[in-house]
């Protein structure tokens, strides 16, 4: 595998959706959460509907994105319940929303019913990002295909594979759901969120083919490869020239 070349931090951020859904976080946590992500602006935070006001405050000014989640983490609430809260969290300041479908219907091959719930999710948050989000760990490959394929035709802008409910993926069953992905719904961007914890794995990730990385640990692996990749000094030693006799 060829590693991708990250130029700088700026641009290793710039993948990154760094994500805080702790259900037990407290304001003062949350607010210091905020301040780290504008450190690196990332490309998102993903916060939960509770928080999404204050990151809406504390990102004023920013070009950090704000996202949460509907039908989180198991998806089994009716579609219009699914449309008001997105509906509510683009009021309330979000950018993006990560919509977990509903595995039963993904399981019963019900795909009418899931494109029909995306669709009407992303017709009303308007040009609002959706991200519908499918944990591959608990699916067959072909269950992978045909929810990103529904995906796709409902007209979603991401497809995302986890929760973070369910263990991570190895890079090789990530890449291999990229693939997936990339074959039969080719024209949606793909986010991998679970178990990325360091800068060597988010490079793999984002070889592999991801558009975005979810990330707990975003600002852990932009600080450490800004450490070793710009904060570290060389001073060479001098060169001392001299003439052959």
């Amino acid at each position: 595998m060829v590693g991708y070349n990250i130029k700088n931090s700026k641009e290793l951020a710039s993948y990154i959706n760094y994500t805080n859904l702790n259900n037990m976080i407290t304001e003062d946590e949350m607010r210091e959460f905020l301040e780290k992500a504008k450190e690196f602006n990332f490309n998102s935070v993903v916060v939960s509907p509770t928080y999404v006001p204050l990151a809406k405050e504390i990102l004023d000014g920013t070009e950090i994105k704000i996202g949460s989640v509907v039908g989180f983490p198991l998806g089994f609430e009716d579609s219009e319940t699914k449309k008001a809260e997105a509906v509510a969290l683009v009021e309330n300041g979000a950018d993006e929303i990560d919509v977990v479908i509903n595995l039963s219907h993904l399981k019963d091959e019900k795909y009418q019913l899931i494109e029909n719930e995306i669709k009407e999710i992303k017709e009303a948050i308007g040009d609002k990002i959706l991200k519908v989000t499918i944990e591959t760990k608990a699916l067959e490959d072909y269950e992978k295909a045909n929810a990103a394929k529904a995906a796709e035709i409902a007209g979603a802008d991401y497809v995302k594979t986890a929760t973070g409910f369910v263990s991570p993926n190895h890079i090789f069953e990530n890449v291999n759901d990229i693939n997936i992905f990339q074959k039969h719904a080719p024209k949606i961007k793909i986010e991998i969120y679970g178990g990325i914890n360091e800068y060597k794995f988010a490079n793999q990730i984002i070889t592999g083919g991801a558009d975005r990385i979810g990330s707990d640990n975003g600002y852990e692996i932009v600080s450490r490869y800004k450490e070793l990749r710009e904060n570290t000094q060389v001073t060479p030693k001098p060169i001392t020239l001299t003439k052959k006799d």
